[in-house]
């Protein structure tokens, strides 16, 4: 039976970086995401029903507010582990 080459020994090189241990999100993260998306699509939801006139009285500015709470709510989801 033929001899097997023996294989060659690794050359000491560029080092691999090192894993980046990624910790969970705190218990709060979670619950404070979904309630700022409900928040804001309440908030949405009732400045259409109401016209603008209520929850504040500063017409589509309301939807913006809704709109921007939604958006904090989905950011966080980015970031949660």
């Amino acid at each position: 039976m033929p001899k097997s080459r023996k294989r060659k020994t690794a050359r000491p090189g560029p080092r691999a970086p090192k894993p980046v241990s990624i910790e969970p999100s705190p218990s709060w993260w979670a619950p404070t995401m979904v309630t700022l998306m409900i928040l804001g699509l309440i908030w949405v939801v009732i400045t259409y029903l109401m016209a603008g006139r209520w929850p504040l009285p500063i017409g589509n500015y309301n939807l913006l507010i809704g709109i921007g709470l939604m958006l904090a709510g989905f950011l966080m989801t980015l970031r949660w582990r």
